[in-house]
């Protein structure tokens, strides 16, 4: 079967490898991917890789490289084993790609992204969404609506990353929100704040193709270029009395971006840090505390969230399909997918392949 496989820093193949094959453990699930999308952490294989992808065999699942890659992604089941009842061959699916141990410390909690031990399908697993078929285990494959697209359900995922970060913020109706970046990430967590009710919406974007694009998928917001001015006036300029937003959901990675989030997040608001940071940040920790806020630090996502979500898409509260800004084949996954995304004059947020 065809199969785009990581193996090494900007070494990314279309290549020919064997299927799937031999009985199905009762846990597991044989599925046919229909969409992937091409998230951040593959951009960051591509270019720094091996960072998540095992350089020794995972730990938990025992995977190594080379990876085929793809954790944001919809399929079909083919089959199941004997102990699965939650899914049945012809099902539509939304992969919730975590793998953790159900039995440790975390796993009893229900906290299964938090595990020492995690994988994760396509980055540490044998198999992945860029390939013509896969095996899952039982809790990865998560039924999706009939009324939701495969390319709404490969964008579960990312929107987890997003709501996630909105929840730990306490976005409710009428809450004042900063949004830093509008990358996918950030334009997923726009619409989610706009979804849980935010009565104001601020996007800070640098790109201009960025704020275009965002402007065109959520015109309730307002997109302003933190290089224009002081952002944290620009925002007390909007709020009432100057105060500042009630929640600043940082969605960049950078110093600058969460030290602009602290200064413009009223007193006792929350900062969230929701886009990961590569190398530590230097902060004042004495406005934090003069400020008084709370700050907030999220990782992945809990895997229950992937049926609310789903009810979300399905009710047309949450049109994640709009951040999709392309769709190509694997074929061309390197030159219209990894270079496209990383060129900073680029057009495109989420671009979706198909194998």
């Amino acid at each position: 079967m065809r199969a785009v496989r990581f193996h090494g820093a900007r070494d990314i193949r279309v290549e020919d490898v064997a299927e799937p094959s031999g009985k199905l453990a009762p846990d597991d699930v044989l599925i046919a991917p229909a969409v992937t999308g091409i998230c951040g952490t593959d951009l960051h294989e591509y270019l720094a890789g091996p960072i998540v992808t095992p350089k020794e065999p995972h730990v938990y699942t025992g995977a190594t490289n080379p990876q085929i890659l793809g954790h944001e992604f919809s399929a079909r089941v083919l089959a199941v084993g004997d102990a699965v009842s939650h899914v049945s061959a012809g099902d539509r699916i939304s992969i919730q790609p975590l793998l953790s141990p159900r039995n440790d410390y975390y796993g009893k909690r229900g906290l299964f992204h938090l595990s020492p031990v995690m994988g994760c399908v396509g980055l540490s697993w044998a198999w992945g969404g860029m390939g013509e078929k896969a095996v899952i285990k039982d809790y990865n494959a998560q039924p999706v609506p009939d009324n939701i697209t495969d390319d709404q359900a490969a964008m579960i995922e990312p929107a987890a990353v997003a709501l996630y970060g909105v929840d730990r913020g306490g976005v409710t109706a009428g809450s004042t929100v900063l949004v830093s970046g509008a990358g996918p990430i950030g334009a997923l967590t726009v619409l989610a704040a706009h979804a849980a009710g935010a009565a104001l919406v601020i996007v800070s974007e640098p790109n201009p193709n960025r704020r275009r694009i965002i402007k065109d998928i959520a015109p309730y917001a307002i997109v302003v270029d933190p290089r224009s001015g002081d952002l944290s006036q620009i925002v007390a300029d909007l709020t009432e009395e100057g105060v500042g937003v009630d929640v600043a959901l940082e969605c960049v990675g950078l110093e600058a971006s969460l030290n602009t989030c602290v200064a413009a997040v009223r007193r006792q608001g929350r900062v969230v840090q929701v886009g990961l940071h590569m190398k530590p940040a230097s902060i004042d920790a004495m406005l934090w505390a003069l400020k008084d806020i709370t700050v907030e630090a999220t990782w992945c996502y809990p895997t229950q969230i992937w049926p609310r979500i789903a009810r979300m898409i399905a009710a047309g509260n949450f049109p994640v399909e709009k951040v999709i800004t392309a769709r190509i084949d694997a074929k061309d996954v390197v030159a219209k997918g990894f270079e496209a995304l990383l060129d900073p004059a680029g057009e495109h947020l989420k671009i979706l392949v198909t194998t």
